[in-house]
């Protein structure tokens, strides 16, 4: 496990099993194909459970949600790590400013917020780890504006220190931690468990007629 954004599970090497590998190379492939079938459902379980925890998403974070077969041994995991590569939207957040209304942020968005804004939700596993393990109080310092210090003294309002920064108005809160990735995670991956188990047996009693 990864810092508790990653639940992993084996197959338990029965004697049938091991001998019918043995015997026939190609079950093999059959088995991680029983894998990726029940850690497709368990990926969803978590998507669900990570949807239900956030009150909006319009960017469809919870499909950040992955799952993985293992190569070298019988096994998978899901996690809410980043994927491979970077898919991108054309996603723009609504305005909500009056006609002939001023407000909001006139400067331009620098290319890596222009990025993060436009991350697709298979992209965004970042929502989903703040999401899961909250964050502290966030806030941005100011530079001043010389124009505006006569009204109010600084550019965002608050007072200039000796540095000709204003006090830290620019506050984002914080996220309360949902924790909903250990719960989920371990439910489905039981539940895979189970269902594997029922898959394989049926799979042995075929091949052994």
């Amino acid at each position: 496990m990864a810092d508790n954004l990653e639940i992993d599970g084996i197959v338990e090497q029965r004697q049938e099993l091991e001998q019918l590998l043995m015997s026939n190379p190609q079950m093999e492939k059959k088995v991680q194909g029983l894998i990726r079938k029940v850690l497709l459902a368990a990926r969803r379980e978590v998507g669900k459970s990570a949807k239900d925890s956030m009150v909006s998403d319009p960017r469809k974070a919870y499909k950040a949600a992955k799952s993985a077969v293992y190569r070298q041994i019988l096994g998978g995991s899901v996690s809410i790590l980043n994927k491979r590569g970077t898919k991108f939207d054309n996603y723009e957040p609504p305005r909500t400013l009056r006609t002939g209304q001023r407000g909001g942020n006139r400067r331009e968005r620098s290319q890596r917020s222009d990025n993060l804004l436009h991350y697709a939700g298979e992209s965004r596993a970042f929502v989903l780890r703040f999401l899961n393990a909250g964050t502290n109080g966030r806030g941005i310092q100011f530079a001043s504006d010389p124009h505006r210090a006569k009204v109010n003294r600084g550019s965002q309002g608050g007072d200039v220190n000796k540095y000709g920064k204003t006090t830290n108005t620019g506050s984002r809160g914080s996220i309360s931690a949902r924790n909903f990735f250990a719960n989920s995670s371990h439910t489905a991956m039981q539940k895979a468990a189970e269902q594997l188990t029922i898959l394989i047996d049926d799979m042995i009693r075929k091949e052994m007629k």
